[in-house]
């Protein structure tokens, strides 16, 4: 086993005995051979595009769908990653068969029958297979791990009917990519393009999003309870919440949301569900305590899965490309087990005041008032804005993102995004004219509307991004961030401050390539970084 695509990776350089994230030497060939498999379907793909062949769409979504499988905390199962393989290597195999030379990629794996002979046969496709030099391969692993973060957009996007051809054109491309022995400015390249890429299925996403349930407003949402039953759904999938939403109503049981999902509260189609009460809990890695301590049943979307603990396995659900071994996995969004569960179980006892939070700062909402937050910028009341997101995590340095918007200016705003900000979510910052300082856009998923709203200030400033009085300030963990930050270069911007450690796939000469093209950083302490950007 080695596994180095997450921030948490073992001792700063990679994992080779288990995962941090819970995932066994077994499950990490498996998966290390599913992008093995996949980069021969792109290979094929690319082959039959250029043959004029049409790719099925079931291929199309099955290659998205597979990438996404492998990305961090999503699924931890064996057992249901063998058909996934197999269905890969049956699309390869009957698309290669159209091609007039036959299949393009050198030779093709025959997967094994059981997880055992999957598991085997990954041993010899780690990313340390992807080329000698370090510096090709650190490169590799940049357009494979940006690329995962992309096939978990489309895949969002897809389930909300938002799909486009060059999206899943390109995800084959990049896999394609890996078997190949390319030089250094190709790979450049493809990283670039991977960017350029994730802005659109990011821009597919979003339309989905607000296409189906409004465009977020801002919204108080309750942190306490409310006494009743109660299930609570985590990870990032609207299309399952509303589902839940539809199937409890008239029941009695309250919905919460954990997480990502905390931005749900504010689409206007979600808001007008009765029992749709309030937010319980943090971020992904504090759920073995704050689920332990869920007097309902638990609904797992998306990614951000851990293994759950004694205490609660029997009242937690997956949906969706989520796995764990032993936990019951719901299908087709018939959610009557879950909701069974939830009757079963005691619910809260009284209701309870934590206190609110503020959400739905999306980018229709801030460009709504962007004319008082110009002329709040040109009159000297706002100084700087900050952009404070991305991944949360447990490893240590991350309390660096809670002193740094405590620390800022009282004369600067705080927009923030993903689960990093339950890092300070809850701090009553104020407001520069009625102008809330600290702003939520949404979920990782929203980077879309974050880069909207950067874009109509500088236009509203005639002035290009990187002239704005604007930081990017990030936290990252899984590969989401890979995918957003190289969207963000592929835009130019330059002086991103990343942290709490860089990845350890970047090499040397990689970060040297990233510094002196983009000047991006480590973070160092809040003092120093606000002074450096302040003055």
């Amino acid at each position: 086993m080695f596994c180095n695509q997450c921030e948490q990776t073992a001792k700063g350089t990679g994992c080779t005995v288990k995962g941090v994230c819970g995932k066994t030497d077994e499950t990490s060939a498996i998966q290390d051979l599913l992008i093995h498999v996949l980069a021969e379907l792109g290979t094929v793909a690319v082959a039959a595009r250029e043959e004029g062949i049409e790719i099925p769409s079931a291929v199309n979504l099955l290659t998205a769908e597979a990438v996404f499988s492998t990305l961090t905390n999503v699924n931890f199962d064996d057992e249901r990653f063998i058909p996934i393989v197999k269905n890969v290597a049956a699309a390869r195999d009957e698309l290669a068969g159209k091609l007039k030379g036959g299949c393009s990629c050198g030779g093709v794996t025959k997967v094994g029958a059981t997880a055992a002979e999957l598991s085997k046969q990954g041993e010899a496709f780690s990313v340390n297979s992807f080329d000698e030099n370090p510096d090709l391969r650190s490169l590799k692993q940049i357009l494979i791990y940006g690329l995962k973060g992309v096939a978990a957009y489309v895949d969002h996007a897809a389930i909300l009917g938002q799909q486009d051809p060059a999206v899943y054109a390109f995800l084959h491309e990049a896999l394609a990519a890996s078997l190949k022995p390319l030089g250094m400015e190709e790979l450049v390249g493809l990283c670039m393009k991977c960017g350029e890429v994730n802005l659109r299925a990011m821009e597919l996403l979003d339309a989905g999003n607000t296409g189906t349930y409004g465009h977020p407003v801002p919204t108080e949402v309750p942190l306490g309870a409310k006494a009743g039953k109660a299930i609570l759904v985590s990870g990032h999938d609207l299309k399952d919440l509303r589902a839940i939403l539809e199937q409890t109503e008239g029941t009695g049981i309250n919905v919460y949301t954990h997480g990502e999902m905390l931005p749900c509260h504010g689409y206007p189609e979600l808001k007008k569900f009765s029992h749709f009460y309030g937010h319980y809990g943090t971020a992904w890695q504090n759920q073995l305590k704050e689920f332990a301590e869920f007097p309902g049943s638990i609904l797992m979307t998306t990614n951000c899965i851990q293994k759950p603990s004694e205490k609660y396995i029997g009242d937690i659900y997956t949906t969706g490309l989520v796995g764990w071994p032993g936990v019951t996995h719901v299908l087709n969004g018939d959610f009557s087990e879950v909701i069974a569960k939830a009757k079963e179980l005691p619910g809260f006892p009284a209701d309870t005041d934590k206190g609110t939070v503020l959400c739905g700062f999306a980018r229709n909402a801030v460009l709504g008032v962007a004319d008082k937050v110009i002329d709040a910028v040109k009159a000297g009341d706002i100084r700087h804005f900050f952009l404070v997101g991305g991944c949360d995590g447990a490893k240590p340095g991350r309390n660096y993102y809670t002193e740094f918007v405590e620390k800022a200016p009282e004369d600067t705003i705080i927009l923030t995004l993903a689960c990093g900000k339950f890092r300070f979510f809850d701090k009553k910052l104020g407001d520069i004219g009625g102008i809330p300082r600290l702003l939520d856009i949404g979920q990782c998923n929203d980077a879309y509307s974050a880069v909207q709203i950067a874009v109509a200030l500088a236009g509203a400033f005639e002035c290009g991004v990187n002239e704005l009085p604007l930081s990017f300030i990030l936290s990252w963990y899984e590969q989401k961030a890979v995918s957003i930050l190289l969207t963000l270069l592929h835009l130019g911007i330059k002086d991103i401050r990343i942290g709490p450690s860089l990845p350890a796939f970047i090499t040397p000469n990689v970060l040297n390539f990233l510094v002196e093209n983009f000047n991006i950083m480590p973070i160092s302490t809040p003092d120093e970084d606000l002074k450096a950007i302040l003055g």
